[in-house]
This record gives structure tokens, C-alpha cells and sequence, in this order.
């Protein structure tokens, strides 16, 4: 039933490995280990889907309250610096992909591709920033150093900080915000409602019956010897639940974001699925490097190598692409077949 839900909704190869053990095609091959021998199955494309029809006009000038309380007044938007992968996913999805002159790393699907990538997650550089000669930024609320936010606006450049979205009930919040930035809030209400139904329609084919399995969002980044258990805050929980599925971190009483993994902690969540991004996992050698992590090959999940991969730059953005994540996300959790 999700098989045909996720073949109906397209989802890019590159969003989804399922239970893979090659973590993620470093080589070149795909999730699921159908590649044949004749050489690597080639990922669709990693694209967001802007609305129909022409590009909205925005109405400006406009003003709104950012997120830090300042109030802020766009009077164009022919040249926007989204400062994360998520706020750029936004305006192309609203249709304003064109007005969007630089980027993120994080930004990683493919209209974003040929944009210069002027920030790095939290280390922005205001003079890169200020070097596109922008009309409006978006920040997060994470966005730092706050010295490079303050001399943005210094500059007099208007820039909006948006409350990142961290659960399912925050994503229709999350478009009006960008939508009313960049002066076209009845795009965002058309945005708002092509997801939410897209959301409803995942949920109305999850299994309602049988018993939930117990997933632990793990955060690996094994180049820096990263190893983090998710809990009741890591941004993970809303879409585990939603998918059908029993966040074991906080079930467990993880009552923060995330804590080093130990043994200790591991058996305390008991996982039957472990949950990663695909950097992450690659980054600790596949689902082979993963079980050799203390305590994991303890686990249920590890015992049967059960793992569900989602890629970094959508897994927790909860925005347009929500419904093929928790597509993605539901199909993986409950297929009974460890990795191979």
C-alpha cells in the first residue's frame, strides 16, 4: 500500500534509502541495492516542485515582525538570500525560484545547484552576503554569528527571521511566514493547502492496526566523531509518530534534544529501527560501520539491521516535501526485512 503511495507521489530516489547497508551510494549505487551489474541504478533528481501556473507578483511594500521582534519592511524582492536550505526550498516552491540570487550549502536540490553558495549552516559571512547586493535575507533563528546578522542589518539590508518549524503542526506557520516576507500571502495559502493535503493523503494510507515500532533518530557524523542519540526535542519526533512509529529517545525519557550515544542509552530505547540521515550514516562506513558503534548491534534494530535513511537536506526541513518524507519515512519503518 505505501509502495504504491511512494511510486504515486514520485519521490526521488535521493530522498529515500531503503534499509539500506551501502549508505548511501558513495560508489554510485542506489539505496536499495538495485543497481545491476552493469553499473549504478542513476538517482531522479533532486527537485522541488513550485506552484502551477505563472510566478505570484508580489505586493510590496510590506511590512512584517521577524522572529527577534524587529520589525521589518520589504519594499523589493528581485534579489533574495535565503540563509538555509529549507528557507530557499520556500520561495522556489512559492514560484519566486528566480528572484533567489546565492545559498546555502544546505540547499541541495537541483534549480538551486548553479547558485554561488556564499553561507555555511551557522557560519555566515556578511560580506558574501552582502556581496549579492541583496533586496531581503531570510534567516533562521539559528543563523550566526549574530555579529554577521547585525552588520547585515547595519548595511540597511531588510532581513526577516523566520522560527524554524519543528513538528508536522508547524509547517502551514512556517510557508505564511516566508509567503508574507516576500509579499505574496495568497501563494502561501496555496502552498499551505497543496501540502497539507498532500500530508493527509500519506496519512490516510498509513497501517492504523499492529504494533508501532520503537525508531531512534540517531545524528552520526563519524569524520568528527559525532554519535547523538535524538530525544523528546531533536526534531525528529512529529514525523517518527506520524509515520506510525514510537519515538524510543523520548519514550526511553530523553526529555532534550539529543545525548551522547552509549550502550546505557541505547538499551534504555531499545529500538527496532534506527533512523539517519544518509551523510550520517555514510559517514560512519553504511549500516556495517554503524552496527559496530557501541551498544547498536545490542539493539533490536541492530540485531537485524534495520535502518531507515533519509536525505539530510529534507529529513527535518518540514515544508513542501513533507508528504514524500513521511512517505519515505512510514514505508521504511515498517518493512520487516533487515538491510542486507
Amino acid at each position: 500500500m505505501l509502495g504504491r503511495l511512494i511510486a504515486a507521489l514520485a519521490i526521488p530516489l535521493s530522498l529515500v534509502l531503503l534499509l539500506t547497508g551501502c549508505g548511501g551510494g558513495a560508489d554510485g549505487s542506489d539505496a536499495t541495492g538495485g543497481a545491476d551489474a552493469g553499473g549504478a541504478t542513476p538517482a531522479a533528481p533532486d527537485r522541488v516542485e513550485p506552484l502551477e501556473g505563472p510566478p505570484p507578483e508580489p505586493a510590496l511594500p510590506t511590512t512584517v515582525t521577524s522572529a527577534d521582534g524587529t520589525e521589518v519592511t520589504v519594499e523589493s524582492v528581485d534579489q533574495v538570500v535565503p540563509l538555509s536550505g529549507s528557507l530557499s526550498e520556500l520561495v522556489f516552491s512559492l514560484g519566486l525560484g528566480d528572484r533567489v540570487v546565492a545559498r546555502d550549502v544546505s540547499a541541495t536540490f537541483e534549480q538551486a545547484a548553479d547558485l554561488p553558495v556564499i553561507t555555511r549552516g551557522h557560519d555566515v559571512s556578511a560580506e558574501g552576503v552582502l556581496s549579492m547586493r541583496p533586496d531581503l535575507v531570510l534567516a533562521e533563528s539559528t543563523t550566526g554569528p549574530a555579529e554577521a546578522v547585525d552588520q547585515i542589518r547595519a548595511a540597511g539590508v531588510p532581513l526577516v527571521v523566520l522560527d524554524p518549524a519543528l513538528e508536522l503542526d508547524d509547517v502551514n506557520r512556517r510557508i505564511a511566514a516566508v509567503a508574507e516576507a516576500l509579499g505574496v500571502p495568497e501563494a502561501g495559502e496555496a502552498l499551505a493547502a497543496r501540502t497539507t493535503e498532500r500530508v493527509e493523503a500519506v496519512r490516510a494510507e498509513l497501517p492504523t492496526d499492529g504494533d508501532r515500532p520503537r525508531v531512534a533518530f540517531l545524528y552520526l557524523r563519524g569524520s568528527a566523531s559525532v554519535y547523538l542519540l535524538g530525544g523528546a526535542e531533536s526534531g525528529a519526533v512529529s514525523l517518527i509518530e506520524a509515520a506510525g512509529g514510537v519515538d524510543a529517545g523520548s519514550e526511553s525519557g530523553l526529555d532534550k534534544d539529543f545525548t551522547p550515544i552509549t550502550s546505557e542509552a541505547l538499551a534504555a530505547a531499545a529500538p527496532d529501527v534506527v533512523l539517519v540521515m544518509t551523510k550520517g550514516l555514510e559517514s560512519v562506513g553504511g549500516v556495517d560501520g554503524l552496527v559496530e558503534i557501541p551498544g547498536i548491534a545490542q539493539t533490536p534494530a541492530g540485531m537485524n539491521r534495520r535502518v531507515a535513511s533519509v536525505d539530510d537536506g529534507v529529513l527535518l526541513n518540514y515544508g513542501p516535501r513533507t508528504d514524500q518524507v513521511l512517505a519515505s519515512l512510514a514505508e521504511q519503518i515498517h518493512a520487516g526485512e533487515p538491510a542486507s
